[in-house]
């Protein structure tokens, strides 16, 4: 079994995060942590590429459906379809709208439990609702409610994946092998070494 330190996960700062100069930031925050930062790049992805980013999963649209209607249940309001397939196609001509805007920076961290890691310090999906000391409730003032009214996808600075499994397949969607640098931090001997071999003369 691979060691934990091994983990990846990829976290894509979108065009708002990128527009408001909030790249340093964010980065910091990861690293912070004891993360390692092993594939980066920046581009303006197509409505393709976003695409099939969001139904790699092929269970995404269902369950992206449904979640979302037992959301607007959840606070009483009346969702725009019973469809979850419907409601999923609205929210991916947003998403792909949102995430081909302009520049985003693609980004594979690496370290123990990455996946879940970033998904705290990133916070949940809706800023309004993330709490204070995540990325996501620091830093953005969306709502769904906003959002909804706009007829646009909420503005959340980032995408983090959800899973080990999803963090490979999206890993693999955006980055070759060969992209992905393979080396060692100092900091991973104390993070890492069982006995803390190598601190004293």
């Amino acid at each position: 079994m691979a060691h934990h330190k091994d983990e990846k996960t990829l976290v894509i700062i979108k065009p708002d995060g990128v527009q408001r100069s909030l790249i340093g930031e964010i980065t910091a925050r990861y690293e912070r942590v004891g993360l390692k930062l092993v594939g980066l790049k920046i581009m303006v992805p197509t409505v393709e590429q976003i695409e099939e980013h969001y139904t790699l999963d092929p269970e995404w649209r269902r369950v992206t459906g449904e979640k979302t209607i037992k959301g607007y249940k959840d606070k009483g309001l009346t969702p725009p379809s019973e469809d979850p397939i419907e409601i999923t196609g609205i929210i991916l001509e947003n998403l792909k709208k949102y995430l081909s805007s302009g520049p985003v920076v693609l980004m594979v961290w690496q370290g123990a439990h990455a996946v879940g890691v970033v998904r705290k310090i990133t916070g949940g999906t809706e800023p309004l609702t993330s709490d204070v000391g995540t990325i996501r409730g620091d830093l953005v003032l969306d709502s769904y409610q906003m959002s909804d009214t706009d007829g646009r996808a909420v503005r959340n600075l980032l995408h983090a994946s959800g899973s080990v499994e999803e963090a490979e397949n999206e890993i693999n969607h955006w980055f070759t092998p060969e992209e992905l640098v393979n080396y060692r931090l100092v900091q991973e001997q104390i993070l890492y070494d069982v006995n803390l071999d190598g601190i004293l003369e």
